[in-house]
Protein backbone atom coordinates (compact mmCIF):
# COMPACT_ATOMS: atom_id res chain seq x y z
CA UNK A 1 0.00 0.00 0.00
CA UNK A 2 1.49 3.09 -1.32
CA UNK A 3 -0.06 7.03 -1.02
CA UNK A 4 -0.45 7.99 -4.41
CA UNK A 5 -1.27 11.74 -3.39
CA UNK A 6 2.26 12.78 -2.92
CA UNK A 7 5.63 12.85 -4.62
CA UNK A 8 8.81 14.06 -3.95
CA UNK A 9 12.07 15.12 -6.09
CA UNK A 10 15.02 13.23 -5.32
CA UNK A 11 16.81 16.49 -5.06
CA UNK A 12 14.61 17.36 -2.46
CA UNK A 13 14.39 14.96 -0.57
CA UNK A 14 18.35 14.46 -0.53
CA UNK A 15 17.72 18.65 0.93
CA UNK A 16 15.04 17.43 3.51
CA UNK A 17 17.88 14.91 5.14
CA UNK A 18 21.13 16.20 4.20
CA UNK A 19 22.41 13.56 1.99
CA UNK A 20 24.00 13.75 -1.43
CA UNK A 21 22.39 12.63 -4.40
CA UNK A 22 23.74 10.66 -7.38
CA UNK A 23 21.83 11.06 -11.02
CA UNK A 24 18.80 12.76 -12.16
CA UNK A 25 17.40 15.38 -9.18
CA UNK A 26 14.29 15.85 -11.05
CA UNK A 27 13.22 12.28 -10.41
CA UNK A 28 10.10 12.09 -8.76
CA UNK A 29 9.71 9.69 -5.93
CA UNK A 30 5.95 8.42 -5.02
CA UNK A 31 7.07 5.72 -2.68
CA UNK A 32 8.78 3.15 -1.08
CA UNK A 33 9.73 -0.74 -2.27
CA UNK A 34 12.34 -3.40 -1.69
CA UNK A 35 14.54 -3.50 -4.63
CA UNK A 36 13.79 -6.48 -6.05
CA UNK A 37 10.18 -4.87 -6.18
CA UNK A 38 9.93 -1.17 -6.26
CA UNK A 39 8.61 0.43 -9.21
CA UNK A 40 10.21 2.95 -11.29
CA UNK A 41 8.35 5.60 -8.75
CA UNK A 42 9.54 4.19 -5.56
CA UNK A 43 13.01 4.47 -3.79
CA UNK A 44 14.58 1.50 -2.20
CA UNK A 45 17.82 1.06 0.28
CA UNK A 46 20.71 -1.33 0.46
CA UNK A 47 22.04 -1.83 3.76
CA UNK A 48 23.40 -5.83 4.14
CA UNK A 49 25.39 -6.66 1.79
CA UNK A 50 23.55 -10.13 1.24
CA UNK A 51 21.13 -7.62 -1.00
CA UNK A 52 23.83 -6.65 -3.23
CA UNK A 53 22.96 -8.66 -6.41
CA UNK A 54 19.59 -7.63 -6.02
CA UNK A 55 20.79 -3.90 -6.32
CA UNK A 56 22.47 -4.60 -9.88
CA UNK A 57 19.01 -5.58 -11.64
CA UNK A 58 16.64 -2.71 -9.34
CA UNK A 59 14.04 -0.89 -10.95
CA UNK A 60 13.28 1.51 -8.70
CA UNK A 61 13.47 5.35 -9.28
CA UNK A 62 16.66 5.64 -6.80
CA UNK A 63 18.34 3.61 -3.71
CA UNK A 64 19.78 5.05 -0.69
CA UNK A 65 23.21 3.79 -0.50
CA UNK A 66 26.71 4.14 1.17
CA UNK A 67 29.43 5.83 -0.44
CA UNK A 68 30.92 2.20 -1.09
CA UNK A 69 27.90 0.92 -3.02
CA UNK A 70 27.89 4.13 -5.39
CA UNK A 71 29.13 3.50 -8.17
CA UNK A 72 27.12 -0.32 -8.30
CA UNK A 73 23.96 1.54 -8.19
CA UNK A 74 22.82 1.41 -11.75
CA UNK A 75 19.82 4.37 -10.57
CA UNK A 76 19.79 7.36 -8.96
CA UNK A 77 20.72 7.19 -5.51
CA UNK A 78 21.17 8.88 -2.07
CA UNK A 79 24.40 8.39 -0.53
CA UNK A 80 24.15 7.86 3.55
CA UNK A 81 26.42 6.96 6.07
CA UNK A 82 23.26 5.28 7.75
CA UNK A 83 21.23 3.75 4.37
CA UNK A 84 18.63 1.89 6.77
CA UNK A 85 18.05 4.74 9.18
CA UNK A 86 17.99 7.30 5.78
CA UNK A 87 15.47 4.93 4.66
CA UNK A 88 13.51 4.55 7.58
CA UNK A 89 13.76 8.67 7.94
CA UNK A 90 12.51 9.25 4.35
CA UNK A 91 9.52 6.06 4.41
CA UNK A 92 7.67 8.09 6.63
CA UNK A 93 7.06 10.44 4.19
CA UNK A 94 5.35 8.23 2.10
CA UNK A 95 3.10 6.46 4.87
CA UNK A 96 -0.09 5.68 3.23
CA UNK A 97 -2.15 5.99 7.01
CA UNK A 98 -4.70 8.85 7.04
CA UNK A 99 -4.08 11.02 10.29
CA UNK A 100 -6.18 11.23 13.25
CA UNK A 101 -7.91 14.90 12.89
CA UNK A 102 -8.44 16.05 16.00
CA UNK A 103 -11.69 16.29 17.46
CA UNK A 104 -14.59 13.98 19.82
CA UNK A 105 -16.87 11.29 18.47
CA UNK A 106 -20.09 11.21 19.47
CA UNK A 107 -19.67 7.68 20.97
CA UNK A 108 -16.99 8.38 23.51
CA UNK A 109 -17.20 8.44 27.30
CA UNK A 110 -15.40 11.36 28.83
CA UNK A 111 -15.51 11.66 32.69
CA UNK A 112 -16.32 15.56 33.11
CA UNK A 113 -13.15 15.64 35.42
CA UNK A 114 -10.75 14.55 33.17
CA UNK A 115 -8.78 17.32 31.66
CA UNK A 116 -8.33 17.73 27.56
CA UNK A 117 -5.55 20.04 25.70
CA UNK A 118 -5.58 21.26 22.44
CA UNK A 119 -5.49 19.16 19.31
CA UNK A 120 -6.96 15.62 20.87
CA UNK A 121 -8.48 13.32 18.82
CA UNK A 122 -10.73 10.89 21.03
CA UNK A 123 -12.31 7.93 18.70
CA UNK A 124 -15.56 6.28 18.71
CA UNK A 125 -16.25 4.10 22.30
CA UNK A 126 -13.41 5.23 23.73
CA UNK A 127 -13.59 5.88 27.90
CA UNK A 128 -11.70 8.40 29.38
CA UNK A 129 -11.80 7.87 33.26
CA UNK A 130 -12.64 10.66 36.09
CA UNK A 131 -8.89 12.56 36.71
CA UNK A 132 -7.27 11.58 33.29
CA UNK A 133 -4.80 14.23 31.81
CA UNK A 134 -4.51 14.23 28.49
CA UNK A 135 -2.31 16.54 26.70
CA UNK A 136 -2.32 18.47 23.50
CA UNK A 137 -2.37 16.43 19.94
CA UNK A 138 -2.73 13.34 22.00
CA UNK A 139 -4.61 10.50 19.64
CA UNK A 140 -6.70 7.86 21.96
CA UNK A 141 -8.28 5.44 18.99
CA UNK A 142 -11.70 3.39 18.73
CA UNK A 143 -12.44 1.46 22.00
CA UNK A 144 -9.55 2.28 23.76
CA UNK A 145 -10.28 2.83 27.34
CA UNK A 146 -8.23 4.91 30.15
CA UNK A 147 -9.50 4.45 33.73
CA UNK A 148 -8.86 6.92 36.45
CA UNK A 149 -6.39 9.42 37.32
CA UNK A 150 -4.12 8.42 33.64
CA UNK A 151 -1.53 11.25 32.36
CA UNK A 152 -0.80 10.78 28.56
CA UNK A 153 1.91 13.21 27.15
CA UNK A 154 1.94 15.52 24.23
CA UNK A 155 1.88 13.78 20.45
CA UNK A 156 0.73 10.19 22.39
CA UNK A 157 -0.96 7.43 20.34
CA UNK A 158 -2.53 4.85 21.55
CA UNK A 159 -3.95 2.93 18.22
CA UNK A 160 -7.35 0.99 18.98
CA UNK A 161 -8.71 -0.81 22.18
CA UNK A 162 -5.91 -0.06 24.18
CA UNK A 163 -6.51 -0.32 27.98
CA UNK A 164 -4.52 1.89 30.51
CA UNK A 165 -5.23 0.99 34.01
CA UNK A 166 -5.30 3.54 37.28
CA UNK A 167 -2.46 6.13 37.69
CA UNK A 168 -0.47 5.07 34.87
CA UNK A 169 1.47 7.84 33.35
CA UNK A 170 2.48 7.63 29.67
CA UNK A 171 5.02 10.33 27.95
CA UNK A 172 5.29 12.64 24.96
CA UNK A 173 5.01 10.96 21.07
CA UNK A 174 4.77 7.64 22.47
CA UNK A 175 2.70 4.79 20.63
CA UNK A 176 0.82 2.00 22.55
CA UNK A 177 -0.60 -0.34 19.51
CA UNK A 178 -3.86 -2.40 19.47
CA UNK A 179 -4.90 -4.55 22.11
CA UNK A 180 -1.65 -3.68 24.86
CA UNK A 181 -2.81 -3.42 28.41
CA UNK A 182 -0.86 -1.42 30.78
CA UNK A 183 -1.12 -1.28 34.95
CA UNK A 184 -2.91 -4.15 34.97
CA UNK A 185 -2.53 -5.81 38.37
CA UNK A 186 1.16 -7.97 38.54
CA UNK A 187 1.24 -11.49 39.76
CA UNK A 188 1.10 -11.00 43.54
CA UNK A 189 0.23 -14.01 45.57
CA UNK A 190 1.11 -15.45 48.84
CA UNK A 191 -0.20 -18.79 50.27
CA UNK A 192 -1.50 -19.51 53.41
CA UNK A 193 -1.44 -23.23 54.39
CA UNK A 194 -3.91 -24.46 51.91
CA UNK A 195 -4.86 -21.27 49.59
CA UNK A 196 -3.97 -18.39 47.70
CA UNK A 197 -4.19 -14.63 49.12
CA UNK A 198 -3.57 -11.96 46.53
CA UNK A 199 -1.21 -9.02 47.42
CA UNK A 200 -2.64 -5.86 46.63
CA UNK A 201 -0.11 -3.71 43.92
CA UNK A 202 -0.10 -0.80 44.72
CA UNK A 203 2.12 0.81 42.83
CA UNK A 204 1.45 1.77 38.80
CA UNK A 205 3.31 1.95 35.41
CA UNK A 206 5.63 5.21 34.22
CA UNK A 207 6.65 5.03 30.50
CA UNK A 208 8.52 7.53 29.45
CA UNK A 209 9.23 9.85 26.17
CA UNK A 210 9.50 8.51 22.73
CA UNK A 211 8.38 4.56 23.36
CA UNK A 212 6.45 1.94 21.48
CA UNK A 213 4.56 -0.45 23.10
CA UNK A 214 3.42 -3.25 20.65
CA UNK A 215 0.34 -5.00 19.91
CA UNK A 216 -0.89 -7.45 23.18
CA UNK A 217 1.91 -6.48 24.95
CA UNK A 218 1.33 -6.64 28.56
CA UNK A 219 3.03 -4.05 31.71
CA UNK A 220 2.07 -4.66 35.04
CA UNK A 221 1.67 -2.20 37.60
CA UNK A 222 4.37 -2.32 40.63
CA UNK A 223 3.09 -3.71 43.67
CA UNK A 224 4.62 -1.18 46.29
CA UNK A 225 6.87 1.26 43.87
CA UNK A 226 5.83 1.49 40.12
CA UNK A 227 7.15 -0.21 36.87
CA UNK A 228 8.94 2.11 34.78
CA UNK A 229 9.98 2.11 31.09
CA UNK A 230 12.62 5.09 30.63
CA UNK A 231 12.63 7.17 27.16
CA UNK A 232 12.83 5.67 23.72
CA UNK A 233 12.08 1.59 24.83
CA UNK A 234 11.14 -0.10 22.07
CA UNK A 235 9.16 -3.35 22.72
CA UNK A 236 7.37 -5.78 20.49
CA UNK A 237 4.17 -7.39 20.31
CA UNK A 238 3.10 -10.08 22.78
CA UNK A 239 5.38 -9.28 25.16
CA UNK A 240 5.18 -9.45 29.26
CA UNK A 241 6.57 -7.17 31.60
CA UNK A 242 6.15 -8.03 35.11
CA UNK A 243 5.54 -5.98 38.12
CA UNK A 244 8.63 -3.74 39.25
CA UNK A 245 10.28 -4.33 36.59
CA UNK A 246 12.65 -1.46 35.11
CA UNK A 247 13.81 -0.93 31.56
CA UNK A 248 16.99 1.24 30.85
CA UNK A 249 16.06 3.78 27.82
CA UNK A 250 17.09 2.98 24.37
CA UNK A 251 16.37 -0.50 25.15
CA UNK A 252 14.60 -3.07 22.52
CA UNK A 253 12.68 -6.20 22.80
CA UNK A 254 11.33 -8.22 20.39
CA UNK A 255 8.24 -10.43 20.72
CA UNK A 256 7.47 -12.96 23.10
CA UNK A 257 10.13 -11.68 25.56
CA UNK A 258 8.66 -12.05 29.18
CA UNK A 259 10.69 -9.97 32.09
CA UNK A 260 9.98 -11.49 35.42
CA UNK A 261 8.87 -9.38 38.64
CA UNK A 262 11.28 -6.30 40.17
CA UNK A 263 14.34 -6.90 37.63
CA UNK A 264 15.85 -4.14 36.58
CA UNK A 265 17.45 -3.87 32.85
CA UNK A 266 19.95 -1.64 32.38
CA UNK A 267 20.36 1.04 28.88
CA UNK A 268 20.68 0.08 25.49
CA UNK A 269 19.89 -3.39 25.84
CA UNK A 270 18.32 -6.18 23.21
CA UNK A 271 16.08 -8.88 23.92
CA UNK A 272 15.71 -10.98 20.92
CA UNK A 273 12.30 -13.05 20.31
CA UNK A 274 11.33 -15.62 23.50
CA UNK A 275 14.20 -14.74 25.50
CA UNK A 276 13.88 -12.97 29.03
CA UNK A 277 14.92 -12.69 32.36
CA UNK A 278 13.85 -14.14 35.90
CA UNK A 279 13.17 -12.19 38.50
CA UNK A 280 14.87 -9.81 41.25
CA UNK A 281 18.51 -9.68 38.84
CA UNK A 282 20.10 -7.10 37.82
CA UNK A 283 21.55 -6.83 34.22
CA UNK A 284 24.04 -4.38 32.98
CA UNK A 285 23.73 -1.52 30.44
CA UNK A 286 24.35 -3.10 26.54
CA UNK A 287 23.73 -6.15 27.13
CA UNK A 288 22.49 -8.48 24.62
CA UNK A 289 20.27 -11.24 25.05
CA UNK A 290 20.25 -14.09 21.84
CA UNK A 291 17.12 -16.04 20.88
CA UNK A 292 15.07 -17.98 23.21
CA UNK A 293 17.26 -17.30 26.41
CA UNK A 294 16.83 -17.00 29.72
CA UNK A 295 19.09 -15.22 31.77
CA UNK A 296 18.63 -16.74 35.15
CA UNK A 297 21.41 -14.38 37.34
CA UNK A 298 22.70 -10.82 37.45
CA UNK A 299 24.54 -9.39 34.32
CA UNK A 300 27.14 -7.32 35.84
CA UNK A 301 29.87 -6.54 32.73
CA UNK A 302 28.33 -4.39 30.17
CA UNK A 303 28.10 -4.83 26.38
CA UNK A 304 28.28 -8.96 27.01
CA UNK A 305 26.52 -11.22 24.55
CA UNK A 306 24.41 -14.13 26.30
CA UNK A 307 22.90 -17.12 24.56
CA UNK A 308 21.29 -20.47 26.30
CA UNK A 309 19.25 -22.02 23.14
CA UNK A 310 20.02 -25.06 21.33
CA UNK A 311 19.22 -24.59 17.82
CA UNK A 312 16.31 -26.99 16.05
CA UNK A 313 18.64 -30.48 15.10
CA UNK A 314 16.53 -33.22 13.60
CA UNK A 315 15.09 -35.32 15.87
CA UNK A 316 17.04 -38.46 15.84
CA UNK A 317 20.18 -36.50 16.64
CA UNK A 318 18.45 -34.42 19.10
CA UNK A 319 17.33 -37.44 20.72
CA UNK A 320 21.22 -38.82 20.71
CA UNK A 321 21.91 -35.43 22.10
CA UNK A 322 19.57 -35.40 24.98
CA UNK A 323 20.56 -39.13 25.76
CA UNK A 324 24.15 -37.52 26.22
CA UNK A 325 23.10 -34.95 28.33
CA UNK A 326 21.40 -37.43 30.60
CA UNK A 327 24.33 -38.86 31.37
CA UNK A 328 26.87 -35.94 31.72
CA UNK A 329 26.10 -36.02 35.44
CA UNK A 330 27.81 -39.53 35.87
CA UNK A 331 30.49 -38.39 33.48
CA UNK A 332 31.13 -35.61 35.43
CA UNK A 333 31.59 -37.94 38.12
CA UNK A 334 34.16 -40.14 36.71
CA UNK A 335 35.83 -37.32 35.40
CA UNK A 336 36.81 -35.99 39.01
CA UNK A 337 37.31 -39.87 39.98
CA UNK A 338 39.65 -40.59 37.63
CA UNK A 339 41.53 -36.45 38.36
CA UNK A 340 41.49 -37.94 41.90
CA UNK A 341 43.45 -41.42 41.09
CA UNK A 342 46.11 -39.45 38.87
CA UNK A 343 46.53 -36.55 41.51
CA UNK A 344 45.20 -33.82 39.20
CA UNK A 345 44.22 -30.93 41.21
CA UNK A 346 39.85 -30.41 40.43
CA UNK A 347 39.48 -27.54 38.48
CA UNK A 348 37.18 -24.45 39.53
CA UNK A 349 34.73 -23.29 37.06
Amino acid sequence: MQNHNRSLKLSDLAEQFKLDYEGDGDTLIEGVGTLSNATSTQISFLSNPAYREQLMTTRAAAVIVSADDVANCPVNSLVADNPYVSYAKIAECFDPRRPQNPGLHASANIDPTATLGTDVHVGANAIIGPGCVIKNSVSIGPGCVLLADCKLGSGSRLVANVTVCEGVSIGQRTIIHPGAVIGADGFGLAFDQDHWVKIPQLGSVQIGDDCEIGANTTIDRGAIGDTIVENDVRLDNQIQIGHNVRIGAHTAMAGRVGISGSTQIGKYCLFAGASGAVGHIRIADRTTVNFCSVVSKSITQPGTVWSAALPAQPLREWNRSVAHLRKLEKLARRVLKLEKQSGKPPEND
